[in-house]
């Protein structure tokens, strides 16, 4: 009597997708962070919006309204009560929202692109670093003893001795191999100036998002690497992450050279072996601050005066070693021209690029640069 042989079989099962239930607060407060992202952090502009999407996409039922969900951002911290710079009362957003932003810009600008676990930014070099490789190698003298793998070695003692009567010698010593992590110090540059919301295009929002999502990823993923943000219209300054999501243009001209000054200036301080600047700008170099504290304007083409101070400021980076990534939005061609002139000047980097993908290209750059020792 034969015996009925089933056959299993295995594969992949294909069925309709089902997108995750989320409460009515989380489907509300992932168009609120969005909101308030582009009302660069006032309330009560983003709640005005929300109600508005309210009434034309019914985003709320009678048994979950807006002002439940007020009262929910309040429960649960994400806004408080404050005075105002004109002494009226009102609500803001708290650090708990600003670090909500941040996570929501680096999972929506980074979070389809492949990446390994954290930490994972090797240079090519082997030697006594803290990144494991896996492989391992016989020990010889002036290897770090922390490096010797016990596990690897009692299984060469057992192999080469015997069971019987255990011992090991120097000859069983096995290290594991490692390599050294590289460390990153990078100061991010966002033009202000007043074109960056002009002709109906909103650039600063995505630039903001960029520096938020940038922030997030390298306070969470790389610790030890530093990022300063600045910001530069007429003049420049450095901002802190927190104050991202308020970041604003203004009715500002545009000076490059003080922009690249001070960032210089901030990486002089750092120790990291690995430098570099990203620059973000829409419009071509339009001022300079001279020596009296006067300014010198000129926004009609490009004024030889101002971009032979850009191209010195480009090749005194390289002197120190720091290369520039200029991510130009614009496309206009002398633009262009004069891009390539100052990414020459400073053996640097460009993209020309519109706005969509710039956040994928920023994090894929600054990867790349990471795995690598720059030099000028």
């Amino acid at each position: 009597m034969k015996k009925k042989v089933e056959s299993i079989r295995s594969g992949f099962i294909f069925k309709k997708f089902e997108e995750e239930e989320k409460s009515p607060f989380d489907k509300l407060f992932e168009i609120f962070k969005e909101l308030i992202t582009h009302t660069s952090g006032d309330f009560e502009e983003a709640i005005e919006w929300l109600r508005q999407l309210d009434v034309e996409y019914k985003l709320t039922t009678s048994e979950y309204t807006i002002d439940d969900f007020i009262e929910d951002l309040k429960k649960k911290g994400y806004i408080r009560e404050e005075i105002k710079p004109d002494g009226k009362g009102g609500m803001g957003i708290t650090a708990k929202t600003e670090r909500a932003i941040r996570q929501q810009a680096l999972n929506q600008i980074f979070g389809k692109i492949k990446r390994s676990g954290s930490g994972n930014h090797s240079t090519k070099y082997q030697g006594l670093g803290d990144e494991h490789t896996g492989e391992f190698k016989e020990f010889h003298y002036g290897d770090s003893l922390d490096k010797i793998s016990m596990t690897e070695s009692l299984k060469n003692a057992q192999i080469n001795h015997g069971a019987g009567e255990f011992k090991m010698t120097e000859d069983d010593l096995v290290v594991e191999e490692t390599h050294h992590k590289s460390q990153m110090s990078t100061v991010l540059m966002i033009d202000i100036s007043h074109s960056m919301i002009l002709y109906g295009e909103d650039r600063i929002t995505p630039a903001k998002k960029v520096a938020m999502a940038l922030a997030e990823l390298i306070t969470t993923r790389y610790p030890k690497d530093t990022l300063d943000i600045l910001v530069f219209g007429n003049d420049a300054w450095a901002i802190s992450i927190k104050d991202l999501p308020y970041l604003n243009v203004g009715p500002y001209h545009t000076n490059t050279v003080a922009g690249l000054q001070l960032a210089m200036d901030l990486l002089r301080r750092k120790r990291n072996t690995n430098k570099q600047i990203f620059m973000i700008t829409d419009g071509k170099p339009s001022c300079i601050r001279e020596r009296d504290g006067t300014y010198y304007k000129n926004s009609v083409g490009l004024d030889p005066y101002i971009v032979e101070k850009c191209y010195n400021a480009a090749s005194q980076a390289r002197k120190l070693h720091i290369p520039i990534t200029t991510f130009m939005i614009a496309k206009d061609p002398y633009l262009e021209r004069f891009v390539r002139e100052f990414t020459q000047a400073n053996h640097g980097k460009a993209f020309f690029t519109g706005l969509k993908g710039l956040g994928e290209m920023i994090f894929e750059d600054y990867e790349n640069n990471r795995k690598k020792k720059i030099r000028g």
